[in-house]
């Protein structure tokens, strides 16, 4: 089993620059981040830093989000975020060049709020342009561009699986063939979406897994969900990538549910 570590959720009691290097040493050779600057194009300095980290550490950067604005604040994504497409664009270009970097291969763009300034058809209108953007600018890596349901955002307009799919659909009909579904399954749990079902009917169509239990967002068996009778059933079905851990849990017992 082939397991990532979020550094943006867990290990948060160390530096940002320090995490991935306690990650390997937990024992992990892989790990993910979201945007882990405080904007859309950081300065150089900064971004070399961040590359050095996990270069020094040797783990991979399995994935990466897209600058989704002031996550702190309760922002949720640029990508339906009228009026800030420029940013998005300007995003994509230094996104690609630490991909290049590190070899990533998996980039979460979070769809964003609904907005009381814009309508709901000129925000989706502007998604699905923005998401053709990036698919095209990671795919000379290579990439995949990943889109999940969100749950705790009431603004979030992506909840479940069947409205995800649906902008899916709406890229592949614009040209690209290289967004996919990301199935966290904590999301999708807490959003009253029948996982199970999720599983059995689109885990082809995953381009990544991430979970976390509930109630409480923590670490598997802290909760109720079935998440290891979902994860076996996603293999079986065909997915082979990495199960990314992105739940909320103090370092000295993040991982002690795991046994390799």
């Amino acid at each position: 089993m082939t397991y990532s570590v979020n550094c943006s959720i867990l290990l948060t009691e160390l530096p940002l620059l320090e995490r991935a290097a306690a990650a390997k040493a937990a024992g992990f050779d892989a790990v993910e981040f979201w945007w882990p600057f405080a904007e859309a194009v950081p300065a150089d300095a900064d971004v070399d830093a961040f590359v050095n980290s996990i270069q020094d550490a040797g783990v991979q950067l399995a994935g990466l989000n897209f600058f989704a604005g002031d996550m702190a604040g309760g922002d949720r994504g640029l990508v339906s975020w009228t009026g800030r497409e420029s940013e998005f664009k300007d995003n994509i270009d230094v996104v690609v060049g630490i991909g290049e970097r590190l070899g990533t291969k998996a980039f979460n763009a979070l769809y964003g709020n609904r907005l009381e300034s814009s309508t709901p058809e000129a925000q989706d209108e502007l998604a699905v342009q923005n998401l053709v953007a990036a698919a095209q600018g990671v795919a000379k890596l290579g990439g995949t561009v990943l889109l999940e349901p969100v749950s705790g955002a009431p603004l979030y307009p992506l909840k479940t699986a069947a409205e995800t799919f649906a902008v899916i659909a709406k890229t592949q009909g614009a040209g690209v063939d290289n967004v996919k579904f990301l199935a966290d399954f904590y999301h999708l749990a807490v959003n009253g979406d029948d996982v199970a079902a999720v599983i059995e009917n689109h885990t082809k169509d995953f381009g990544h897994i991430q979970i976390a239990d509930n109630p409480g967002r923590g670490a598997p068996g802290t909760g109720e969900l079935p998440l290891g009778e979902w994860v076996t059933r996603s293999r079986e079905l065909g997915y082979d990538g990495a199960i990314a851990l992105e739940y909320k849990q103090p370092q000295e017992s993040a991982f002690a549910w795991l046994v390799r």
